[in-house]
């Protein structure tokens, strides 16, 4: 538990230092998603090759002179990386699909049309409410700045 909230504070605070510095933040963000999904790439290819082997005798695989842990290794700095700095579970999964879950919605696949419909124009009734209160909002300043 403690292991934990220790590395659950050092992403916060990792986070919370990219958060200033987006340019830095990306880089490393796509750094760490190239590092892990190469990592998954070159340790099926090994595993692939492994396997071939065993069973035909050769491999239609050629991973040069590359050592056997270059694919683990990448694939384990990849994930450090993205864990580190908050973007693995948003990255894989993606924002929407973690609210719908918290909230217990329906994925999209499931949904009826009119069920797609009606949250459609729900959306379009609130975005209409949010013009008009903008609009009204806009009015008030104005008249606000008339009379200084």
């Amino acid at each position: 538990m403690r292991i934990i909230r220790f590395f659950d504070k050092l992403e916060d605070k990792v986070r919370g230092w990219f958060s200033h510095r987006p340019l830095r933040y990306g880089l490393v963000g796509g750094v760490g998603i190239v590092l892990f999904w190469r990592g998954v790439w070159h340790t099926t290819d090994y595993l692939s090759m492994l396997i071939s082997e065993s069973q035909f005798g050769q491999s239609s695989i050629d991973l040069g002179a590359g050592p056997w842990w270059d694919g683990p290794f990448s694939l384990l700095l990849g994930a450090v990386l993205l864990l580190i700095t908050g973007l693995f579970v948003s990255n894989f999964i993606g924002n929407e699909i973690i609210i719908s879950g918290l909230r217990g919605e329906k994925k999209l696949t499931e949904k009826t049309e009119a069920e797609v419909r009606t949250e459609t124009g729900a959306i379009a009734e609130i975005m209409e409410e949010v013009k008009k209160v903008a609009k009204k909002l806009e009015e008030i300043e104005k008249k606000l700045a008339e009379r200084k």
